[in-house]
């Protein structure tokens, strides 16, 4: 008889587990990713609230997760008009919708912030946490699967629990994990980690089993997907990188040893780590990042990538596939920790970590907004982002120039919204070039982002709207620093003459002559 079955805890179906959580109760969710997301009791509860609602009955609750999830929850609660509230970072279309519109509250937050402040009852009690596991002991012991997240935290606090244990997760998976749930102030103590692969926790959460109400078993997959291949804008982005990796290296500004990489998700992040392991000039390196993905678990089974502390496992279906067949291997190479370990700010700044984002839009001084479309649109969220870039060795955002066929420059005079500042930015990269910060004062980082990132049909008005904004320690006139997001919202592009489909632009906030920056196309 295994563990599992030999735990006294009451088996139930999904909708039986589902009936248990009431109209606004606080709901964590377990899932970095789609990555060890609660699947079966999230859509029972979609099917409840909508079954209620029909009834003419309030269903709504506040949803708490690691990161984004899969569509089992975001999804598919917010297709059932099921969440009033969510918090720290999200991906699904639907629920983003609902944001946007202002019938859901949402809280963007950094990733390592979210497990101290649930512990510390920043957003009142946490009444249910649905966690998936692929084992759980009499006494006690949570095998967590394919990611951490903040799980252990909120099985920690949650008044009541319900583990989701899935059969088609192999146990060995938490072979991998290295938990520990830091205490609250004044009582934690510095985490003692000197090496991303160090390990100093447990392979399990530990729980009250009295808390326990149920357990649910599920037999599904995480909702894991391909990649895209690298397309051109990719490619050249990463080369940029590439190549100035090589020269920190050969200046000595980076230790001929190398130093562990951060890199965020997507095709970008894939083509860089791509890149890197492509080039001989970069020896073979360690990750200590928040997910890793596609591109990651190739570079380790060519020996490139040497070992990866992280948060999340989002490999191909393929790759989970070589996962599952060759355990030994990638245990001993991974390591799988709470997203507050694995996004922390000193160990980030300990280990000298560089960092690889991505932006929405940079603005000429170096400023960043990585959440919001022209300041008013969630897109995600600001994630682990900042915990990286804020306390990186090297911090680099990484972005095409341009956005939707050309309309949008995504380097503008000023961000819509900010979410690193210029203190956080040391290197700047689109497929045009890279533009390196570091000891440049605010004129000079202006002249070389616009030279060397901007795309080529916006270069000239950014150039013109540096120099006609007067003077002061950063130069912005603040009646033309919009004006590009102002053409975006009234004409769909923000250079209306170089796209002609679109009209001629009339002057914006002064009278005609008194201001070129914001005639374009003239001030072209």
């Amino acid at each position: 008889m295994t563990a599992l079955r030999s735990a006294p805890f009451p088996r139930l179906t999904a909708d039986e587990a589902a009936a248990l959580i009431p109209h606004g109760a606080m709901v964590a969710f377990s899932g970095f990713t789609p990555a060890g997301a609660a699947k079966a009791v999230p859509l029972a509860l979609a099917h409840r609230a909508k079954a209620l609602h029909d009834a003419g009955q309030l269903f709504q609750i506040r949803v708490l997760t690691g990161a984004s999830t899969g569509s089992h929850i975001d999804d598919a609660l917010a297709e059932a008009r099921a969440i009033a509230w969510r918090a720290p970072y999200q991906s699904s279309p639907a629920l983003r919708e609902q944001i946007n519109d202002g019938s859901v509250a949402f809280v963007d937050m950094h990733l390592s912030h979210l497990p101290p402040a649930v512990l510390s009852g920043f957003f009142g009690k946490v009444d249910v946490a649905v966690v998936e596991a692929t084992e759980v002991t009499h006494d006690g012991r949570v095998y967590l699967s394919t990611s951490i997240g903040a799980s252990p935290t909120f099985l920690h606090v949650a008044d009541k629990i319900i583990l989701e244990v899935n059969r088609s997760q192999s146990r060995r998976i938490s072979d991998m994990a290295d938990i520990l749930v830091p205490k609250r102030p004044p009582f934690r103590s510095a985490l003692d980690l000197d090496y991303p692969l160090q390990r100093f926790g447990k392979t399990y959460a530990r729980i009250d089993t009295e808390r326990v109400v149920g357990i649910v078993e599920t037999d599904e997959p995480d909702e894991l997907n391909g990649y895209s291949e690298s397309d051109g804008i990719s490619r050249a982005i990463a080369q940029h990188v590439v190549d100035f990796l090589v020269r920190e290296l050969a200046a000595g500004r980076v230790p001929r040893e190398f130093l562990p990489l951060q890199s965020g998700v997507g095709n970008i992040a894939n083509a860089v780590l791509e890149g890197i392991g492509e080039h001989t000039d970069i020896p073979d390196f360690i990750m200590y990042t928040e997910v890793l993905q596609a591109a990651g678990f190739d570079l380790m089974q060519r020996g490139r990538l040497r070992g990866a502390s992280t948060c999340a496992l989002v490999p191909t279906p393929g790759q989970m596939q070589h996962i599952l067949s060759d355990l030994d291997f990638y245990a001993s190479r991974i390591v799988l920790r709470p997203q507050e370990i694995s996004n922390n700010p000193a160990v980030v700044r300990q280990l000298g970590v560089i960092s690889m984002n991505t932006a929405l839009e940079v603005d000429m001084f170096g400023h960043v907004n990585s959440t919001h479309v022209v300041g008013r649109r969630m897109m995600n969220g600001v994630g682990g982002s900042g915990d990286f870039a804020r306390n990186a060795h090297l911090s680099i955002f990484m972005c095409p120039s341009t956005a939707k066929k050309q309309t949008i420059s995504t380097i503008v005079p000023m961000c819509t919204h900010v979410d690193h500042n210029e203190h956080s930015v040391q290197v700047i990269v689109t497929e045009h070039g890279l533009a390196d910060l570091r000891g440049l004062a605010p004129h000079e980082r202006a002249m070389t982002i616009i030279r060397r990132c901007a795309h080529p049909a916006y270069r000239d008005y950014l150039l013109r709207y540096l120099r006609d904004s007067g003077a002061g320690h950063i130069r912005h006139d603040l009646q033309a620093c919009f004006a590009l997001h102002q053409n975006l919202l009234r004409y769909g592009s923000m250079l209306p003459d170089v796209f002609p489909a679109n009209p001629p632009l009339p002057a914006i906030g002064r009278t005609p002559g008194s201001c070129p920056d914001l005639r374009c196309p003239q001030s072209v």
